[in-house]
C-alpha cells in the first residue's frame, strides 16, 4: 500500500508532530490503497510559521521572478501529467480517461491562464477619471490558508494556490482527506519547480 504520511513544510518532507494515520479509499473498488497522515494543529502551526518566514522575501519578488516561477511549475506539472492522472483516478475512483484528459490537464490550464494573467496584470492604477492622484495598489497579503473540497481536486487547487503565489503571498494548502493524493503529487512538483517550492506549504488538518 502506498504511504504518503510526511507533509511537505518549508521545502522539505517532514513526519508529523504526532502519528494519526488514515487510510484512503479507492470509490471505485471501495478498496484502501494509501496511507496518509492527519496533522494536528502542532503541524498547521510549523506550516504556518514556514510561511511567514517566507513572506518577506517571496511578496518582494518582481512580476517578472513570479512569471518564471509559474512557467518553472507548469513545464514540471506538464512532466507529471500521467502521474498526476494516476493519483486522481486512485483517489476519486475515475476513469483513467477522464482523470487525465480532464481532471489532470484542467490544472495545467489554469496555470497557464494565470501565467498569462499575471503577465498583463496592472498592480497599480488611479482610483478614477475625478481622482487621478489616487491609487489602487494590489498588494501581496500574507500567508493564504487555502482547504480545497475531494471533487476535481486539482481544478480546486490550481485556483487557489497558483493566484495566490503569483500576488506574492505564500501559502499553506489543506486539501480535503478522501482525495489527497493528488495535492501530494502538486506538492512534489512544487518542490521539483524550484525556488517557489520552498514558499508554498503543504499540510493536512
Amino acid at each position: 500500500m502506498l504511504r504518503k504520511t510526511e507533509f511537505y513544510i518549508d521545502g522539505k518532507w517532514t513526519a508529523p508532530v504526532a502519528a494519526r494515520e488514515l487510510e484512503v479509499i479507492n470509490p471505485a473498488d471501495e478498496q484502501p490503497f494509501a496511507v496518509i497522515s492527519l496533522g494536528a494543529q502542532a503541524d498547521v502551526d510549523k506550516a504556518v510559521a514556514a510561511a511567514r518566514r517566507a513572506f518577506p522575501a517571496w511578496s518582494r519578488t518582481s512580476r517578472e521572478e513570479r512569471v518564471e516561477a509559474l512557467e518553472r511549475l507548469l513545464e514540471a506539472y506538464n512532466a507529471r501529467m500521467d502521474d498526476m492522472a494516476q493519483a486522481i483516478s486512485d483517489e476519486m475512483g475515475a476513469p483513467i480517461k477522464l482523470a487525465t484528459e480532464s481532471q489532470a490537464s484542467v490544472g495545467a490550464y489554469h496555470i497557464k491562464t494565470f501565467i498569462r494573467t499575471l503577465k498583463n496584470f496592472v498592480f497599480e492604477h488611479p482610483l478614477d477619471e475625478r481622482n487621478p492622484n489616487d491609487r489602487i495598489v494590489h498588494e501581496p497579503i500574507g500567508v493564504c490558508g487555502l482547504i480545497t473540497p475531494w471533487n476535481w481536486p486539482m481544478n480546486q487547487v490550481t485556483l487557489k494556490v497558483v493566484p495566490a503565489i503569483a500576488a506574492g503571498c505564500t501559502v499553506v494548502l489543506k486539501p480535503s482527506e478522501i482525495a489527497p493524493l493528488s495535492s501530494i503529487v502538486f506538492a512534489e512538483i512544487v518542490d521539483a519547480a524550484g525556488p517557489a517550492g520552498r514558499r508554498v506549504q503543504h499540510g493536512q488538518r
